[in-house]
Order: structure tokens, then sequence, then C-alpha cells
């Protein structure tokens, strides 16, 4: 009877040892869960990222010449419209323009423009059909499948990630969930 006790309290201590707390699991829904998944991980970081950066740090940039952080998330949110543009969906007119990302610099509006390009993205591949995933596109006179063009907004928008912890981090800023903060889902 002692060995059985024994055997369940170590299964049980194992079981512990291997379980997620909240912050790790509602931080990783979405990781291997093919594009789906993957989108709303990287999306639901760039927002509280976005989200956890002060006001005032949103003209800040490393040196000279280099993007500050409304510039990295103006960017990526014009990028997002601009590539899902090339499979179809039209991008809005106020975004076209190449300066936008020095016009548009107030933490509400960034976030709100963030929000929208990643719901945009999220949209339109939710409607797509599986066959439409390989229609051909092109970018910059290059022929590229649909697929490939939804691969390298997910791509872009992780790099950008990158520069944007490292923003953060040179600021004092723990991103929420190095910090153990649950993200929204």
């Amino acid at each position: 009877m002692l060995r059985r006790l024994v055997f369940v309290a170590l299964l049980l201590g194992a079981c512990t040892l291997h379980a997620q707390t909240p912050a790790e699991a509602a931080a990783n829904e979405g990781i291997w869960q093919g594009y789906d998944g993957e989108w709303r991980y990287v999306s639901r970081l760039l927002i509280s990222m976005a989200e956890a950066i002060p006001a005032d740090k949103y003209g800040w940039r490393p040196e000279p010449g280099v993007r500050s952080v409304s510039e990295v998330l103006m960017h990526i949110a014009q990028s997002n419209y601009y590539l899902l543009s090339v499979t179809g969906p039209k991008m809005p007119p106020e975004l076209a323009s190449n300066d936008v990302e020095k016009k548009i610099v107030s933490k509400p509006e960034v976030v709100a423009y963030l929000r929208r390009s990643l719901e945009a993205v999220k949209t339109a591949r939710a409607q797509l059909k599986p066959g439409d995933l390989q229609r051909k596109v092109k970018i910059y006179g290059e022929p590229v499948n649909v697929d490939g063009m939804y691969l390298r907004i997910i791509c872009h928008d992780n790099e950008h990630m990158g520069q944007l912890i490292a923003y953060a981090r040179m600021n004092g800023i723990v991103p929420p969930w190095s910090a153990g903060v649950v993200l929204p889902k």
C-alpha cells in the first residue's frame, strides 16, 4: 500500500512539474497550431507590446535615422495592409503614402491601426478556400502564391516583434509575457 501511495505521489508530482502557469498557457496559445494559431499568437504579442510601451516612449528611437517605436508599429500596420493587398483586399487609402509612419504617431491612433491591420489579415485569410492559397499573384514583378504572401506577412511581423522587444528592453520595459502577464485572447 505504501508503495502505491509513493507511486501516486511521484506521478502527481511529475504532472505538476509539467503544468504551465496560466500566464504561460495564455502566452503560448496558438503556437504550433498552424498559420491561424501562429497569427493569433503574434497578433496578441504585438498588441500587448504596443500597449505596454508608454505613450511618452512612442517617439523614442535608438539613434537618429532609425525608426521610432511609433514608426515601427505603423510600419507593421502599413506593411500588413500592403502585403495583404497583393492577394486582393484593398489597402486603406490613408495608408498608401510613404510618409504615413511619420504622420500617425499618437499611441491611440497607432494601436488602433495596428489592431485593424492584424484583424484585416485574420479576416481575409479566414475567407480563403484551400485552392486560393496556390493562386499566383505578383509582387515587385515576381510571381508568388497567396500562401507565400501570408507567410511573408507573419514573418515580417515576427521580425519587427524582435525589434520592439529590443526597443522595450532598452527603455527598461519588460515584455508583458516575460513579466507573467496573462495576455488577452
